[in-house]
């Protein structure tokens, strides 16, 4: 994956998605086109799409005008039919109705003790390769004020990021019985607008709650002000939102299942799936990943296995490419300096080869 970057000052979303979409036009449309391709491989016909896609983006104009007047402007922009971009931004609750995965994506660390310490973070994005050739690290500044910088595939509205108010926010899938294809409000809108709005942990709960959704997410947010509380995994689901607190210490792990007791008991992601793996691994090896440098951190993430640790994946050439899967990137996030530091690789290459900040 090559990772690309762009600055937009406007705080109108009109011009901002236009800005986007007229920028970028050759890689979101790319992307576009690759997930409508794969949305059939994995089943779900294009008159499905295109209904979820617009369901979705309706249930986005009523949860956030502003947001969805963006991915209009991006569509605009791009030269592209409203309801595939549409699409593209409600990829997660159009995968939500296709049979269970047997994986996931992503295994996230977060420390973040009482104290004068800076949270320090660490995340794999875990996905399918032949999805994904470009990523888009982007930084605007919202209406309230707050400056935002995060990850994101091209011409949807958001993933990974963090605020200058020093919010930051991973993201995780995750796959519930109650998911449906009500389109519900778009989860990666859901990270976007948090990070717009949110200056502390409780502000990005209530905001998460407001949102109707139909497909499953987990959103770990934290903050540099020693708050309580400071940080927290935030479940989201058709059925219910739950909050799950860190541990003692200050740690708060995730892979992509559920943590929260009742949301469990509707988990669909099969137990050949290696997140229990994954999240064991991550929970192993928390001892070594307190260091203030990314770099060991990854390293100390990874463990004596390295690169063959559970969390890294390495696509297999001989699979179709739904059933490809590979560690795309690792980034951390410094609320202190309001800034992601990122490789478009596993954390053993990130250990490795070092890292870029924007």
């Amino acid at each position: 994956m090559k990772v690309h970057s762009f600055v937009t000052d406007t705080l109108d979303p009109h011009i901002r998605g236009r800005q986007i979409g007229e920028t970028w036009a050759e890689q979101i449309r790319q992307t576009v086109s690759l997930y409508l391709d794969f949305f059939s491989q994995v089943g779900v016909a294009p008159e499905r799409v295109r209904s979820l896609g617009e369901a979705s983006l309706g249930a986005l104009e009523a949860w956030s005008p502003s947001l969805a007047q963006e991915v209009c402007a991006i569509a605009d922009g791009a030269r592209l039919p409203l309801w595939q971009l549409a699409s593209l931004n409600a990829r997660t609750e159009i995968l939500a109705v296709m049979p269970a995965s047997t994986e996931g994506e992503c295994s996230t660390a977060v420390f973040a003790p009482a104290g004068p310490q800076v949270p320090r973070t660490i995340q794999t994005w875990d996905w399918h390769d032949s999805l994904v050739p470009h990523g888009l690290m982007l930084q605007l500044t919202a209406s309230s004020g707050i400056s935002v910088k995060l990850f994101t595939e091209f011409g949807m509205l958001g993933k990974i990021g963090v605020n200058s108010a020093g919010l930051g926010l991973h993201f995780n899938i995750l796959h519930h019985a109650s998911d449906n294809d009500s389109g519900g409000v778009p989860v990666h809108a859901i990270a976007r607008r948090i990070l717009e709005e949110a200056t502390s942990v409780e502000e990005a709960i209530a905001l998460a709650r407001t949102a109707r959704v139909s497909a499953s997410t987990v959103l770990t947010v934290f903050s540099r002000q020693d708050a309580a509380p400071r940080a927290a995994s935030i479940e989201l689901s058709r059925e219910a939102t739950a909050v799950v607190s860190p541990r003692a210490d200050g740690w708060i792990t995730h892979t992509n299942h559920f943590l929260d007791g009742a949301l469990s008991r509707g988990e669909r992601t099969p137990d050949v799936s290696t997140t229990y793996a994954r999240l064991d691994h991550v929970n192993g090896e928390l001892a070594g990943m307190t260091a203030l440098e990314l770099a060991a951190r990854a390293d100390a993430m990874c463990g004596a296995a390295g690169n063959d640790a559970p969390i890294c994946f390495h696509p297999d050439m001989s699979q179709p490419p739904k059933e490809r899967w590979e560690t795309l990137l690792t980034i951390g996030i410094d609320t202190q300096d309001f800034a992601l530091d990122y490789a478009a690789g596993n954390p053993k290459f990130l250990a490795g080869n070092g890292h870029v900040r924007f």
